[in-house]
């Protein structure tokens, strides 16, 4: 058992973290809206906005592109790991720019994240300053 054991840890230790994908220089994802501290009646309309890079579906590899994830109420995951995919963290693989969400009321936060072809933060990590909005 103890040699099982030592091979295993052998092995996670040999396998690399996924690949990071270069952003370029000034590379900057955005929240056109809301805005910080903004009071809103549900549901939320999110619009992400991006400079110095271009959007492109998950799974398709372009230069200089990714996808948006948002983060709802959640901090920056592990940057040379994929996103996770879950209700607080949204992904937009199709290169979407918008979406509507039915929050409960009280505060949030939300975090825009780009993401490569295969869901891992580019290097360095395009993500937007974390906001904070409250739904009446």
């Amino acid at each position: 058992m103890r040699y099982v054991l030592l091979v295993l840890i052998a092995l996670a230790a040999a396998v690399p973290a996924a690949a990071r994908t270069p952003a370029p220089a000034g590379a900057e994802v955005y929240f056109i809206s809301p805005a910080d501290g903004d009071v809103i009646q549900g549901p939320v309309t999110v619009r992400f906005g991006l400079r110095g890079m271009g959007v492109a579906p998950a799974g398709m590899e372009f230069p200089d592109s990714g996808h948006h994830h948002l983060l709802i109420d959640a901090d920056l995951p592990a940057p040379d790991m994929p996103v996770p995919n879950d209700d607080r963290h949204r992904h937009f693989g199709k290169g979407q720019t918008e979406t509507v969400l039915e929050l409960a009321p009280g505060t949030h936060t939300l975090q825009l994240l780009l993401g490569d072809f295969a869901h891992v933060p580019h290097e360095p990590v395009v993500a937007s300053k974390k906001i904070t909005i409250t739904v009446k």
